[in-house]
């Protein structure tokens, strides 16, 4: 599926941000990445989405999706891939929608630029898609404009949009950050029916090493651009090896009551 081989990501003349990051997700796996603000977390994802910011720079390693390396993509190429087999939750998906076009004018103009469906088409399709991450009277919302929404609602749009093609790869940047608790669990048990359901790849970004504990499948702990911990959940957790892991995990909030390392 993707193999993130000694990844190194430089911005303008600096010294590597990221250093020699490698990184395997097989079909049907949650990976999450987890560390501080500007341990390197949505860079890595960024750059497997093909989307770093101005400035920044692959100067070593690949990135390996479905056999090819993402690293030779073409704008064009990219414009294929982006949005149907590798697709990305933002931190604040309002923040990602127009705030003067409702929900619907955006979401049947996204769908219509990855396919050749008519309005019709796309208007259903959409709906369809915003029933199956638990959202209701989809017609209002369709209808709605996105300061109308919740935040929880909004999320959940962002979701709905991400996943329309049924990718293949979904990147998830701090998802839940900017939400309740409640809301944040609901959002978290959603990736993970996509996950059951679809058998989607997912890599979430989080400073919250306990929602990974929660849902990952396997964790990666960056600090400083490098990965200081990595393997399947339980090794991650029961037999951290640096240091700062252990800072991490004795720092864990509870979610739904409950506390998961």
């Amino acid at each position: 599926m993707l193999e993130i081989k000694d990844l190194s990501i430089r911005y303008g003349k600096e010294s590597n941000i990221i250093e020699n990051f490698s990184l395997t997700v097989n079909k049907g796996e949650i990976v999450t990445i987890a560390g501080e603000s500007g341990s390197g977390k949505t860079t890595v994802i960024r750059a497997v989405m093909g989307a770093l910011p101005s400035g920044g720079k692959v100067t070593g390693g690949s990135i390996i999706f479905d056999g090819e390396n993402l690293l030779d993509y073409t704008v064009s190429q990219w414009r294929k891939l982006r949005g149907t087999n590798i697709s990305m939750i933002f931190q604040d998906c309002g923040a990602a929608l127009n705030p003067i076009q409702k929900i619907g004018t955006q979401y049947v103009r996204y769908i219509r630029l990855h396919s050749s469906m008519s309005k019709e088409e796309a208007w259903k399709l959409a709906c369809e898609k915003l029933k199956s991450v638990n959202l209701y009277d989809v017609e209002s919302i369709m209808e709605s404009f996105p300061h109308q929404l919740s935040g929880g609602m909004r999320q959940r749009v962002g979701i709905a949009m991400a996943v329309t093609f049924d990718t293949k790869l979904l990147l998830a940047d701090e998802p839940t950050s900017a939400l309740d608790v409640t809301t944040q669990a609901q959002i978290v048990k959603q990736l993970m029916a996509l996950r059951d359901e679809k058998q989607t790849s997912i890599i979430i970004v989080t400073h919250n090493i306990g929602v990974a504990a929660y849902m990952s499948d396997k964790i990666v702990v960056m600090q400083k651009g490098k990965a200081v911990d990595f393997g399947t959940r339980d090794e991650v957790i029961n037999n951290p090896t640096s240091d700062y892991t252990k800072k991490l995990l004795s720092s864990v909030p509870e979610m739904e009551g409950k506390r998961f390392v």
